[in-house]
């Protein structure tokens, strides 16, 4: 029996932390400089990432990486340093039960740039949640 959690649960774990950034963050940048407090935030994630890198044993040597490990490493800090930045803006200036949902448009996204990309297949049970997802977008962005 395989007592470690899947995918799912970090997956969900993903999700809830999500919404506690949301409603965090709209706190966090009243009065001052939305990129400043992205700033903030980088400095302190990279913090506890080390901690945990390091409590964990997790180190590993850079020069064992590959070039394309650090090439779409690199493309994702950048994707996500402008996700975030985006983001916090958003929320400094928007209310956040309209901002967190269009957020996760990133999913409907993620899916397309999947099957362009990754190679991945579309089935209809993500076709059809995709959609959900996007519907449910646009009627909060809507009304």
């Amino acid at each position: 029996m395989n007592l470690r959690p899947g995918w799912e649960l970090f997956a969900l774990g993903s999700a809830f932390f999500a919404g506690l950034t949301a409603i965090f963050g709209k706190f966090g940048v009243a009065g001052i400089n939305s990129n400043f407090a992205t700033f903030i935030r980088t400095v302190i994630i990279l913090c506890v990432i080390a901690g945990i890198v390091t409590l964990r044993g997790e180190w590993q040597k850079p020069t064992t990486l590959a070039a394309s490990n650090w090439l779409f490493l690199a493309l994702s800090a950048i994707a996500t340093g402008l996700s975030w930045l985006c983001y916090y803006h958003a929320l400094q200036i928007g209310p956040v039960s309209k901002v967190a949902p269009i957020d996760k448009l990133s999913v409907a996204f993620a899916i397309v740039l999947g099957l362009l990309f990754a190679g991945e297949q579309l089935s209809w049970p993500v076709a059809i949640g995709g959609s959900m997802i996007v519907a449910g977008s646009v009627v909060i962005i809507a009304f």
